[in-house]
Parts: C-alpha cells; sequence; structure tokens
C-alpha cells in the first residue's frame, strides 16, 4: 500500500487552481509623497509557480529532502515564497527569531548545524566571519546582493522557466522544519516540526475557526503569513517588527486593516493591547474585522473588551492555546470569557483557555519534577485538581533536534506513541475546559504548600496602577520566599519616590484581603519586566526571581 504524500505546500498548488489570479500576498513598499503606504501584491499562481522555480533551483544546488536550511529573511513576499519553495524541496527550514540577541541566535544556528544558509546579505557577512562554527554550511542562497561570501542568489533561482508543479513526495513522518522555542523556561531548544505536523496545524485551525478562502488576514506573526497562503487567504503583511511586537505603532494596524478591508487578524496580546488602546482613545473602529486571534500568553480582560468593541459588530476575538511544540491544544472566545470566567479569574481561579481542539488527547497528571517515562508512571487527577497537562494529537511535535537531553523531560512513551508534557500547570473544570495557573517551572513551593503565579497576580493585577505582576520564589525550593514584584502602569513611580511607596502600600493592602495571596510579605516594584521576544508577552519570571533574591536578601 502506498504511503500517503503530506507537504501543505500541495494545497497552495490547490488554491493556485481554483483561484489563480486571487491575491495571495500584499506587502508595504515604503511611503509616498502624501505619506500613504506603498503595496506590493502577488497572485495565487504567481507564488505557486514562484515557490516552484525556487525548489526546482535548490534541488540543482544539490538541496535533498532533510537537508537543513537556516532562513533569516524579513517578512514579505519573498520570506513566505522561500518558505514554500524550501517545502517544496524537502529541505528542512531553520526558524529563528531575530529579536533573541546576537549571541543566542548564533547559537542556536550553530546547535542547528545548517547546511547552508538562504538569508540576506547581513547575516551572510557575519557567517563568513564566523565560518568555523559554520563548516557544513556550503549550500547558500542570498537574498539580495552577493557579495564575497560565494552560493547564488534569490534572484538567479527565479531566472528559470517554470518547471511545472515541483512538490517532494514528502510524507506525514517527514522532518519538514526547526523552529526555536522562546526561551521562556531556560535556552532555546529546536523544535522538529513534520509534514503532518504542519498540515495538522491548518487543517484544525482553519475548521474550528471556519476560516473560508478569499478573506483577508493582517498577520502579526510571520508563519501566519504561511498558513494564510496555505488556506486561501489573502495575507497583507503589516508595517512592522514583527521581533518587537509591544513596540508596533497602532496606526499602521488600522491602516492596513482598512486599505485592504482585513476580515482577520493575528498577533500576540502586546499588539493588540496598543491597538485597543489607540482604538479607544480616538474612536477608531475597524469594521471588517470579523476575527481577531491572539496568542503566546493570556490576554488580559481589558484587551478583549477593547478588541472586541472595535471590530464588526458581530465580531469575535479568539485566543488559541498552546506551544511551539503543540500547536493548536485549545481556544476560547473573548465573548466566553467577558460572560462566564473573567470574574473567576479575577479572584485568582487561573486562566481559562477553553476547550481542545477535535483532534487533541489530554489529561492532567500529579505534577513530577523529573522524567515520567512511561504513560503507567503518570497519576490523572480529577476534575479541579491542579496538576501538568499533558497532549497528544497530529499537530503535536515528536522532539528536540537540539539540547536533546529534555525529550527524557518533555515526552511520555506510550506504546508507539507518546504524549507531551506542556509544563503547564492547571486544571480542569465541569465543562472539560481547561484552567491554567502558571508554568509548573514557575509555581512557588513555600513550607505551606505551592503557591501558583497566574493565580497569584490576577489579584494584583485588580489595582488600576498595576500594569502586570509576577510571584517569583527566593530561596530553596520548599522554603521559598514568595515575594510579587509589581511593573507599574505607564505613568506611574516605578522608583522608590513617594508615588512608589504609596503604591506598594495599596498592593500589600490588597495581597493581605485574599488568602492566595495573604501570606505574602516582600513586595518590589520593577520599571519594566524582561519578556519573551517571540510575543513580548511572557515573563521571564527567572529572571525577575535573580533579581528579587538580590533585592530581599
Amino acid at each position: 500500500m502506498a504511503t500517503e504524500q503530506i507537504n501543505v505546500a500541495r494545497r497552495l498548488v490547490a488554491q493556485a487552481e481554483a483561484r489563480p489570479e486571487a491575491t495571495a500576498i500584499v506587502e508595504p513598499l515604503g511611503r509616498g509623497g502624501d505619506d500613504r503606504p506603498q503595496y506590493g501584491q502577488i497572485s495565487f499562481q504567481q507564488l505557486d509557480h514562484d515557490s516552484d522555480r525556487i525548489a526546482a533551483g535548490l534541488q540543482e544546488m544539490g538541496v535533498r529532502p532533510g537537508t537543513r536550511l537556516a532562513l533569516l529573511v524579513r517578512p514579505g513576499v519573498d520570506f513566505i515564497a522561500l518558505v514554500f519553495g524550501l517545502l517544496k524541496s524537502g529541505a528542512v527550514t531553520i526558524l529563528i527569531d531575530p529579536g533573541m540577541g546576537r549571541e543566542s541566535l548564533i547559537q542556536c544556528l550553530s546547535d542547528a548545524e545548517p547546511e547552508g544558509f538562504v538569508a540576506i546579505p547581513p547575516v551572510h557577512a557575519v557567517r563568513s566571519l564566523l565560518r568555523r562554527r559554520f563548516r557544513g554550511a556550503r549550500l547558500n542562497v542570498t537574498v539580495g546582493r552577493r557579495w564575497f561570501w560565494g552560493g547564488t542568489t534569490l534572484a538567479r533561482l527565479r531566472d528559470r522557466p517554470w518547471p511545472g508543479t515541483h512538490v517532494a513526495d514528502t510524507t506525514a513522518g517527514d522532518p519538514a522544519a526547526i523552529i526555536f522555542t522562546t526561551g521562556s523556561t531556560g535556552p532555546p531548544k529546536g523544535v522538529l516540526f513534520t509534514h503532518g505536523n504542519f498540515e495538522a496545524q491548518v487543517e484544525q485551525i482553519q475548521s474550528r475557526y471556519g476560516i473560508q478562502p478569499g478573506e483577508v488576514d493582517l498577520p502579526g506573526f510571520p508563519m501566519f503569513g504561511l498558513f494564510n497562503c496555505a488556506m486561501g487567504v489573502t495575507a497583507v503583511i503589516p508595517e512592522m517588527d514583527p521581533s518587537r511586537p509591544a513596540q508596533v505603532d497602532p496606526r499602521r494596524i488600522v491602516e492596513a486593516a482598512t486599505d485592504w478591508e482585513v476580515t482577520q487578524t493575528f498577533g500576540s496580546p502586546a499588539i493588540w493591547n496598543r491597538v485597543g488602546r489607540y482604538a479607544q482613545q480616538h474612536g477608531v473602529r475597524l469594521p471588517t474585522v470579523r476575527r481577531v486571534l491572539s496568542a503566546g500568553a493570556p490576554v488580559p480582560v481589558d484587551v478583549l473588551r477593547r478588541m472586541r468593541d472595535c471590530i464588526h459588530p458581530q465580531g469575535e476575538m479568539h485566543t488559541p492555546y498552546g506551544a511551539t511544540e503543540a500547536l493548536p491544544v485549545a481556544s476560547i472566545s473573548a465573548s466566553e470569557v467577558l460572560k462566564e470566567t473573567a470574574e473567576r479569574t479575577r479572584q485568582g481561579a487561573g486562566v481559562c483557555v477553553g476547550t481542545r481542539f477535535d483532534r487533541v488527547e489530554w489529561r492532567v497528571v500529579d505534577i513530577v519534577d523529573g522524567p515520567i517515562e512511561s504513560i503507567d508512571q503518570a497519576r490523572d487527577l480529577p476534575t479541579g485538581g491542579i496538576g501538568e497537562l499533558i497532549v497528544r494529537g497530529p499537530q503535536v511535535t515528536p522532539r528536540y533536534v537540539t539540547r536533546t537531553e529534555t525529550n527524557r523531560l518533555a515526552k511520555i512513551s506510550d506504546g508507539e506513541g507518546f504524549w507531551h508534557r506542556m509544563g503547564d500547570a492547571g486544571y480542569f473544570d465541569d465543562q472539560g475546559r481547561f484552567w491554567f495557573c502558571g508554568r509548573v517551572a514557575h509555581r512557588v513551593l513555600t513550607t505551606q504548600g505551592p503557591m501558583y503565579p497566574v493565580c497569584c497576580e490576577a489579584i494584583i493585577n485588580e489595582h488600576s496602577g498595576v500594569f502586570r505582576s509576577a510571584l517569583v520564589g527566593v530561596g530553596e525550593p520548599g522554603r521559598h520566599r514568595p515575594v510579587i514584584i509589581v511593573e507599574p502602569q505607564v505613568g506611574q513611580t516605578p522608583g522608590e519616590a513617594p508615588g512608589g511607596e504609596s503604591l506598594l502600600a495599596e498592593v500589600r493592602e490588597l495581597a493581605a484581603g485574599n488568602p492566595r495571596t495573604m501570606g505574602i510579605r516582600d513586595f518590589l516594584l520593577h520599571p519594566a519586566f524582561p519578556v519573551d521576544i517571540r510575543h513580548n508577552a511572557k515573563i521571564f519570571r527567572e529572571k525577575l526571581a535573580v533579581w528579587a533574591a538580590e533585592q530581599v536578601q
């Protein structure tokens, strides 16, 4: 029996055949004399044929199924065409957030052992200077002008007749990409994505949210541009730095959404915090937007409310939940949060992330600070019991290919299959929804028992002068000293001046009035929390714990 060929690039082929002239990608090309944005466009057929040429050119260079190529290109037509070209060639694409900083970026690239780079000139210049670290990088493509470093250019790959549909015969289990985690709980790790993982992600996202060909999306995260084109959705690339979503200019988002009558948009909570505030302050509406998606961290209730208020009256905001290793896992709508779960969150019950996607299986098991070798060693908890969430399904990635020692900690064997440990603590309610209480690694282990960050921080975040807070533990696990760190709202006093002391005094009083936080004695102010580079939303509590230890001891 023949093995089914699976490659998400085949979805682009199908879209190009069904809607060849429809616009696949819109990208900003600067601004004219009137300061209005100029745009470039490419159709589904043009994108499909372009990626076929790229795939054929890569294979002529010597790229074979499984060849690892690092892709470092700015978001836009080139990025999406290259991703599809790499998928069609059978190569394994290495994707890393450039915002993580030069040293971390170089270390991740070195760990991934690329056999070549498809990158902009500055990246090739650095690669050339560090050639001893990248001895195996022989298959190199410059996106732009090539200088002294050899290899070919993207322009040359494209400068050939269309070779016809050119998709490698990959199967569900074949490797497709290596994507690095954000490093919010330790050094970034390279996650292996198979072609089956990508196919399942697209199918599950499109099915759950009812996304239809012909829609128009504004993706605030580059990989969603790939998913859009696979679903027959126009991707309007926003005018922003994707590595710094918290610094996005909301006017640019509103402008693009209006110009192209965007129906859907995806971004981190940091983006929607800025866009929602701008819309509220200036009376701006996005009347064509019917679906807003946000992921990467829990979305504050005020962000949900502001975004709901500025989009189509029948529109909805959704917050899909998952991780680099397993996405999507669950989802909840803003309407459900605002109507049912927000009040419980305010009281310290955790954040409800909703119900699971159709093809996901999940369980909450006893927390174990070490490997769980077999599913037989995992004890399921009853409804309401706080434990660690484990999942399995076709969108769950099989393993890490860098820092491989962590595979033993992250995967649980189950016959010929496996479960992935999400590293998230929480519980199921009687409606089958998962409530997130914080990362397992971030729980504070006191002599009175564990304290869960998200539950405790919700109490503190009720103060109007608090932008966000973080619970950390100082000292040895089991004898942790709980410390609450507060980041004030913009314009509030962040230091030890009288305004800061007043805020801390009020926060202490607030904590003393709730049984979840009444035992906390140490409170600190911090001007700006360290956060992840992908979404600018996950708090690096490990770094704050080190800082707190210096302050209270």
